[in-house]
């Protein structure tokens, strides 16, 4: 009778030890699931982070050539009013050197008269 009980007995511990190695090779395989979608995510994510940096790489760049060619232009505006304001003010000086002049020479033919 003991080898009847211990044949059922023997029976059910090998059946445990199937499911045991099944639930492990199961278990690798979920863990290598998960650790693969773990890798793709993170490498996901990389790429958008970089893509990210680019992009502000980018417009920041933008945004320094654009601030440039402002500058420069309002600088070239700044000279060509300074030469405009200059012009004007060597206009005046040359209207008001010929004013005095004529004014010197009226007043040089009065004291003659």
């Amino acid at each position: 009778m003991k080898k009847l009980l211990l044949l059922p007995l023997a029976a059910a511990a090998f059946t445990m030890t199937a499911c045991t190695e099944k639930a492990q090779n199961e278990t690798g395989e979920a863990a290598d699931a998960v650790a693969s979608d773990v890798n793709a995510t993170m490498g996901a994510a990389v790429d958008d982070v970089q893509a990210a940096g680019d992009r502000a790489f980018g417009a920041a760049e933008n945004a320094a050539d654009t601030a440039g060619a402002k500058i420069e232009n309002a600088t070239d505006r700044a000279g060509a009013a300074i030469d405009r304001g200059a012009a004007r003010a060597d206009a005046a000086a040359d209207n008001a050197q010929r004013e005095t002049g004529q004014e010197l020479e009226e007043a040089g033919r009065d004291l003659q008269r």
